[in-house]
């Protein structure tokens, strides 16, 4: 069986940091990508930063390039993503999800994930 638990959520002041994490079990790792997604109220779910776990590879959505960072801890099965400098507008509930098909490209569609996993939220005041 699948599973992917995010957590790691919180309130935060703009400017500062949250770390997530993602604790996935039940699948091939090496041929899978693992995206981080939010969703605001009102707004569409947004692709923000991808990782392939058979190869490193990396994708990060322009809103979040340079402030976040998405890594992989394949021995613990976890996946985490970093976030500084966060802004308001960064508001959102996050998802992570899980491509079968991330061996082969890093898509940042929502419609593209197989598995997906609770969403943790994370607030940023200004």
């Amino acid at each position: 069986e699948v599973q992917l638990q995010a957590s790691g959520g919180g309130l935060v002041q703009a400017g500062g940091f949250l770390s997530l994490s993602c604790a996935a079990s039940g699948f091939p790792f090496d041929d899978y990508a693992i995206g981080w997604f939010r969703q605001a109220p009102g707004k569409e779910r947004e692709g923000v930063a991808i990782i392939s776990l058979g190869d490193g590879r990396t994708y990060y959505s322009y809103s979040v390039r340079g402030r976040f960072t998405i890594s992989s801890d394949n021995a613990k099965n976890t996946e985490f993503l970093q976030m500084n400098s966060l802004k308001p507008e960064a508001t959102a509930v996050y998802y992570c999800a899980a491509d079968r098909h991330g061996i082969f490209e890093l898509n940042p569609s929502e419609y593209e994930y197989d598995y997906w996993g609770q969403g943790t939220q994370v607030t940023v005041s200004s």
